[in-house]
């Protein structure tokens, strides 16, 4: 079976524990190559993973012409410019979310993207591709709770270490950049459209620099999302999705663990339905799709443009915070 030869850019949790384990996994990947600018954190990594070359710096795997993609999990702010280098190297990207620091910076990728229209670029928002998503989504569209009206998204966790990179303002640490990401996306995903304008509130940590906390009003015209999200607040997630004749409740909507089985409490009427769904690993098949979208030359399964679409909410989340105002995020 022909199979896509990755490169990993950098030595990142999210790589290291998640989507290498998962490319190995998969069907269509096939690992050859991680880079760290420390090699000998590089060559412990290779060594455990069972990968057979190792870089000193980035430059060199881009260089290397076995090499077709890349997947790119650095820092926020290294997203952009190095997801431009490896498509200037004739590299497929995977590229971590967010996918950049604003929309404008976005936009520059997906005009470098457009130089090159051999190769593909995605976002890697692994979330979309679990089972219980899918499902979600297609119970919707089905009509089978009504009207969508609202969705309600908690998503939180404790961090205020200053060496941690989510708290450190320079590389794009925060917590829209990490969390609210997920909530602005999801909500966009399962509505199937842009909001028109949004609401925000964002609390700065006074040390950090960093945003702390944010809560948001998506308006969609037909229906409204609301969310929470914090990296300063005890650890939780959930998602509620209501339409007028039923309700969606998501109790582990970003973060299901390998392995572990998953699914959602459907409500209809009166009538209260646990849905069970068999152990998936969302990573393992956001690899393999975009890999056939490599080896058929099809779309990728989330085209460029969504990133930049969600990057635009992001923004006028953030403008809204400091302007009190709805704001409207095609003018991001």
């Amino acid at each position: 079976m022909q199979k896509v030869r990755w490169g990993i850019l950098s030595t990142a949790h999210i790589g290291t524990d998640q989507l290498i384990p998962a490319m190995q996994q998969s069907k269509y990947c096939e690992v050859l190559a991680i880079a760290s600018r420390n090699p000998e954190v590089a060559q412990a990594k290779a060594g455990e993973l069972g990968i057979p070359a190792v870089y000193g710096s980035y430059e060199e795997l881009l260089a290397d012409p076995n090499i077709e993609a890349v997947y790119n999990p650095l820092p926020n702010h290294l997203h952009v410019p190095w997801s431009i280098k490896a498509l200037q190297a004739g590299k497929h990207v995977l590229c971590e979310k967010s996918i950049a620091l604003s929309a404008g910076e976005a936009r520059e990728l997906l005009a470098a993207a457009k130089q090159y229209p051999g190769l593909k670029v995605m976002e890697a928002f692994m979330y979309r591709f679990h089972p219980q998503w899918q499902l979600a989504r297609k119970l919707v569209q089905d009509g089978e709770i009504g009207e969508l009206r609202t969705i309600n998204t908690i998503f939180s966790f404790y961090n205020d270490d200053p060496a941690n990179i989510r708290n450190q303002a320079e590389l794009g640490g925060g917590t829209i950049l990490d969390l609210g990401c997920y909530a602005i996306s999801s909500a966009r995903f399962i509505f199937g459209a842009e909001p028109k304008r949004v609401l925000g509130i964002v609390e700065y940590d006074p040390a950090l620099k960093i945003d702390r906390l944010e809560s948001g009003i998506l308006d969609f015209g037909t229906g409204t999302a609301t969310f929470t999200c914090s990296t300063q607040l005890s650890p939780y997630q959930r998602v509620n999705i209501f339409g007028t004749q039923g309700r969606i409740e998501l109790e582990k909507p970003f973060g299901v663990s390998k392995g572990q089985p998953a699914g959602f409490r459907f409500q209809k009427g009166n009538d209260i339905e646990e849905i069970a769904l068999p152990s998936a690993n969302h990573y393992v098949t956001q690899c393999d799709l975009f890999s056939r979208a490599i080896l058929e030359d099809t779309g990728v399964p989330t085209p460029l443009e969504d990133a930049l679409a969600n990057m635009q909410t992001i923004d006028a989340v953030l403008r809204s915070g400091k302007t009190g105002k709805w704001e409207v995020p095609a003018e991001s």
